[in-house]
């Protein structure tokens, strides 16, 4: 039994028993006991206290300062034999010319670091004047200091997120799991681009085309209200990154945003800059305003809801208003090197790629629903990307940093890689997750079924990083064919490329209900028509150039259905598509035998290892051969019908290239 006595000082003691004369308590335990000391202070002795006063002080022991400075030896630019405080107080400049109204000479006051550290000192900085400018008087935004928070960590995002942004929580996995807000996909028919003497003639206007246009004086209204809104701020949050892994192609881009998810998002899906590269920014190649919080004004001149995503070519700007789904910025970017990447010559693309062990690199195209991410991700096979790359005279490289996964039935079977790229660090858009566990139900669709995550590339085990490669030995386009008449696998020559290509094809099942319903054809330009600049025959062009130069062969590969359309046939096996893509990569295919299809005039394999022939060809696999004569004679109509778009548009000094790739379609 242990007993509390007194020791005579007022400080209690433990009784205990003593083995071998050394005081100790039951079971070997030390025996508690302390002592007044001289100072009449009571202390426990068995650790040494910490170095601090206050709380704040020890809070502040907490965090370890970053290096303030990184090695610059034989560095040339903008921050190059700067002090600490002179490399920050350029970069607040060029964040607060960013930031600057084009009514007011100078831009907003701006402070490093969270309003909500008192003790953070200060650092005023404003934009050179505007030459052309005039002079107002001063309002109440001007008199207020606005916080940027600069390139934040992950970790220091997520604690933004969570404290400060409704509907922001950390899933099982560690992920971040956002909502954004009222829209919960992209808003085709409310991206505008500026309509100049020079985008004019560039870019591809009219029926068909993705560019609705606007005015000069309309975007800077929108400009001056979005940029009047995140200086209204108490903070706002800036990333500088880069665009393109190709290091003498890359874009400097500049994200001011009013959210933490915002700055978190694009972080993972752009290319993170190294501390070196981060101190000599200087300026940006491109500007995104995004001030989706706050709506544009409806009585705006082109304005036909309360949504703006505006793209200015000239100025290198895009503002964002009326909308928080972080995937127009992502999109915006990529429409942005769809115009910028061809004036150097540089293909820009819609798609996938891999690389062998071999070195040898395959394209993917193919819109949702065909496959596009599964097959191009592959155990076997670096991933140099998923969604948006450059094909140079180097080879190949990924735009962007990060993967932006769709989540919807999402499962650890089905997509292992992207099941663990969920993670600390990810971004999870709309998903619904149990309110006790925080565990995601990849099966909700309660919010959208529109889930996605965003995470780093290196996420991915077998990323290729630097993402770069050889030039593509194989252009591969994915189509979801659900009325059942193409093939498998069909060898294409340039012509045929450009024609499918430009087609962009997949078909849509309509749904069940009341029975079987008729299959919709859908076609998207170039595999991703909402996103391009010029016209597609350009980027068709550019394609068969590279193709022709560098060796590479066009494949149009079936994934959808087989032995009759929808609600008839059956889905081709995945198992099959794979073999055929396996047979693609190691060059199998290139020595086969083949025969040729009507309507379409496919070239088709006559057998590929570990497919049953007799689904090669897909009239076999139709037991009503005039049904499939039909339904044949009734997509090469569809075919002709979408292609008229393209028919009267002259690609090269002659029509002749035009002819050739009318010629590669369908013929009955």
């Amino acid at each position: 039994m242990i007993k509390m006595a007194s020791n005579g000082n007022g400080n209690a003691s433990v009784a205990t028993g003593k083995a071998n004369g050394v005081s100790a308590g039951r079971n070997g335990l030390p025996k508690i006991q302390t002592q007044k000391k001289q100072n009449a202070i009571c202390h426990d002795d068995t650790a040494p206290t910490v170095k601090a006063q206050t709380i704040d002080e020890l809070h502040s022991l907490q965090r370890k300062k970053s290096a303030p400075t990184t090695p610059l030896d034989g560095v040339q630019g903008a921050f190059a034999n700067l002090t600490e405080e002179e490399r920050h107080k350029q970069q607040l400049q060029s964040i607060s010319a960013s930031l600057a109204s084009l009514t007011r000479e100078t831009g907003p006051k701006l402070v490093r670091g969270d309003p909500a550290r008192q003790s953070e000192t200060p650092r005023v900085s404003h934009a050179p004047d505007h030459h052309f400018a005039p002079t107002f008087s001063a309002s109440d935004s001007s008199l207020k200091f606005t916080h940027v928070l600069y390139n934040l960590s992950p970790a220091e995002l997520y604690e933004q997120a969570i404290k400060y942004e409704k509907g922001s929580f950390i899933t099982s996995s560690g992920a971040l799991a956002t909502l954004s807000g009222a829209k919960t996909g992209r808003s085709p028919k409310d991206k505008r681009v500026v309509r100049d003497d020079t985008t004019e003639d560039e870019l591809w206007w009219g029926k068909g085309s993705p560019n609705i246009e606007m005015d000069e004086h309309t975007f800077l209204v929108n400009r001056e209200r979005a940029v009047d809104y995140l200086n209204s701020l108490d903070k706002v949050f800036v990333n500088d990154q880069f665009l393109n892994w190709d290091p003498e192609n890359q874009i400097k881009v500049r994200i001011v945003s009013a959210r933490a998810y915002h700055s978190l998002f694009m972080h993972n899906m752009c290319i993170r800059p190294t501390p070196e590269e981060l101190e000599n920014f200087g300026t940006p190649d491109f500007t995104i305003y995004n001030a989706g919080q706050f709506p544009c004004n409806r009585y705006t001149h082109y304005m036909t809801s309360s949504t703006s995503i505006d793209l200015n070519l000239g100025r290198r700007e895009m503002v964002i208003l009326g909308t928080q789904y972080a995937g127009e910025m992502k999109k915006g970017l990529f429409g942005v090197m769809h115009y910028l990447m061809p004036k150097r010559q540089i293909l820009s693309l819609h798609s996938g790629c891999n690389m062998g062990k071999n070195g040898d690199v395959a394209l993917f195209f193919g819109l949702s629903g065909t496959g596009k991410t599964t097959l191009s991700t592959d155990h076997n096979r670096y991933l140099i990307g998923d969604d948006e790359h450059c094909w140079s005279d180097k080879g190949v490289s990924n735009i962007e940093g990060g993967c932006y996964a769709k989540c919807i039935d999402l499962s650890r079977e089905k997509e292992p890689d992207i099941w663990n790229a969920i993670k600390f660090g990810t971004v999870l858009e709309n998903v619904v997750f149990d309110e006790h566990t925080r565990e995601v139900d990849y099966l909700d669709k309660s919010v959208t079924e529109n889930t996605r995550a965003a995470y780093p590339i290196e996420y991915i085990p077998n990323a290729k990083i630097p993402c770069v490669g050889a030039h593509p030995k194989n252009v591969i386009l994915l189509a979801c064919d659900a009325f059942g008449v193409l093939p498998p696998v069909s060898k294409l020559n340039l012509a045929q490329t450009m024609y499918h290509f430009i087609s962009g094809y997949t078909a849509l099942v309509a749904g069940t209900e009341e029975g079987v319903k008729e299959p919709r054809a859908t076609f998207s330009a170039c595999f991703g028509a909402a996103f391009i600049m010029l016209h597609p025959t350009k980027y068709a062009a550019m394609l068969a150039s590279k193709m022709e130069k560098h060796g590479a062969t066009g494949w149009l590969v079936n994934t959808g259905w087989s032995g009759g359309s929808y609600g008839a046939g059956s889905r081709m096996k995945l198992a099959y598509t794979r073999k055929i893509i396996d047979a693609i990569h190691s060059g199998q295919l290139l020595t086969a035998n083949y025969k040729k299809t009507e309507v379409f005039g496919l070239e088709i394999p006559t057998e590929v290892e570990g497919v049953p022939s007799e689904i090669l060809d897909p009239v076999n696999t139709w037991s009503d051969k005039k049904a499939y004569k039909e339904t044949l004679l009734k997509l090469g109509g569809l075919f002709k019908s979408n292609f008229q778009v393209f028919v009267n548009h002259k690609i090269g000094k002659d029509d002749k290239l035009t002819e050739e790739i009318v010629a590669a379609g369908p013929n009955f």
